[in-house]
C-alpha cells in the first residue's frame, strides 16, 4: 500500500490481533475492499492521513467497533453512514465537517464521540459540547445521538406531512377528476335526453300533420261524393243498346227511305225524272226476280214431289 494510493503493502502487517493501524500513511483514499477481506480488524485507526471523503462502500465495515478519523480533512461522511451499527467509539476530532448524516441516529451503540476541532452547526456543537474527558466524550455520543434521532424523527414527520400532502393533493384531484367525469356524464345525458325530446316532438308533430292532411282529404272526398250520389240516386241505370238492334234501326230506316222514294216516283210527277225512271226499272228488275225465284221454287217442289 503507498502512501498515494494505498496499494502496494499487506494490511496483514500492520494487523496487531484485532487492531489495524493505518494512521500516517499519507492515504488520500480508504482502501475498503481490502479492510473488509479483515473482519477481525474491529479496531482500525486512519487519523493523520489526506483524506477528504469516505467512498460509499466504506459504510460495509459493519465489523467495526472502534474507529478513529482525526485530524483528516473530511467534509461530510456518507448518507449511510448509520449501517455501522456495531460501532461504539468514534473519534472525528479536526476534520472539516459542518453537519452529520441524519442515519448517524441508527448508532444505537455508541458510547464514545469527539467532534472538536470541526466548523460544526452551532446547534450541533452547542449540543456535542466539549470532549475533554472520558465522561464529556461520552456525553457527548449520547447527546449527538439523541438530538439526530430528533432531526430523524422531525424529518420522517416531514416525509409522512409529504406523503400526506400528497395522498390528499392526489384524492382531490382524483376527487376533481370523478366530478368532472360525472359533471360531464350528466351533461351529456341531459344533451341526449333532450335530443330526444326534440325527435319525439319532431315526430308527433309529422304524425299529427298526417292526421290532419288524412283528415282533410277524406272530408273533401266525402264531400266530393255526396252530391253526385244524391243526382244519381233517382235515376234508373239506363240499358246500353246492343249491336243487332242499331242495324236493324238503320235497315228499317233505308227501307222506309226506299218505299217513301218508290212512292214518289210511282205516284206522283217524279215519275217521269231520270232518277224516278232508274228506280222504278230497278224496282220491276227486282220484283221479276222475285218471282222467277218462286217459280223456281214450286218446280224444286214439283219435282220431288
Amino acid at each position: 500500500m503507498s502512501r498515494g494510493g494505498g496499494k502496494g503493502l499487506s494490511l496483514k502487517d500492520k494487523l496487531d490481533g484485532n487492531e489495524l493501524d493505518l494512521s500516517l500513511c499519507d492515504l488520500n483514499e480508504v482502501p475498503v475492499r481490502e479492510l473488509a477481506a479483515l473482519p477481525k480488524a474491529t479496531i482500525l485507526d486512519l487519523s493523520c492521513n489526506n483524506l477528504i471523503s469516505l467512498p460509499s462502500d466504506f459504510c460495509s465495515l459493519m465489523h467495526l467497533v472502534k474507529l478513529d478519523l482525526s485530524k483528516n480533512r473530511l467534509q461530510q461522511l456518507p448518507l449511510d453512514f448509520g449501517r455501522l451499527i456495531n460501532l461504539q467509539h468514534l473519534d472525528l476530532l479536526n476534520n472539516r465537517l459542518v453537519t452529520l448524516p441524519v442515519s448517524f441516529a441508527q448508532l444505537k451503540n455508541l458510547k464514545w464521540l469527539d467532534l472538536k476541532d470541526n466548523p460544526l452547526d452551532p446547534v450541533l456543537a452547542k449540543v456535542a459540547g466539549d470532549c475533554l474527558d472520558e465522561k464529556q466524550c461520552k456525553q457527548a455520543a449520547v447527546k449527538v445521538l439523541q438530538h439526530m434521532k430528533a432531526i430523524q424523527s422531525e424529518q420522517d414527520r416531514q416525509r409522512q406531512r409529504k406523503l400526506q400532502a400528497e395522498r390528499e393533493m392526489e384524492k382531490k384531484r382524483e376527487a376533481e377528476q370523478r366530478a368532472k367525469e360525472a359533471q360531464e356524464r350528466e351533461l351529456r345525458k341531459r344533451e341526449k335526453a333532450e335530443e330526444k325530446e326534440r325527435r319525439r316532438r319532431e315526430y308527433d308533430a309529422q304524425k299529427a300533420a298526417k292526421q290532419e292532411m288524412e283528415k282533410k282529404t277524406k272530408k273533401e272526398t266525402v264531400h266530393t261524393r255526396k252530391p253526385a250520389s244524391s243526382s244519381r240516386a233517382p235515376q234508373r241505370p239506363r240499358h246500353k243498346p246492343s249491336w243487332s238492334r242499331s242495324v236493324l234501326r238503320v235497315l228499317l230506316f233505308v227501307l222506309f227511305c226506299i218505299l217513301c222514294a218508290l212512292a214518289a216516283c210511282k205516284l206522283t210527277e217524279l215519275q217521269h225524272q231520270p232518277l224516278c225512271i232508274s228506280v222504278n226499272t230497278l224496282y220491276e228488275d227486282v220484283v221479276a226476280a222475285l218471282q222467277n225465284h218462286k217459280t223456281l221454287q214450286n218446280m224444286l217442289q214439283h219435282n220431288s214431289k
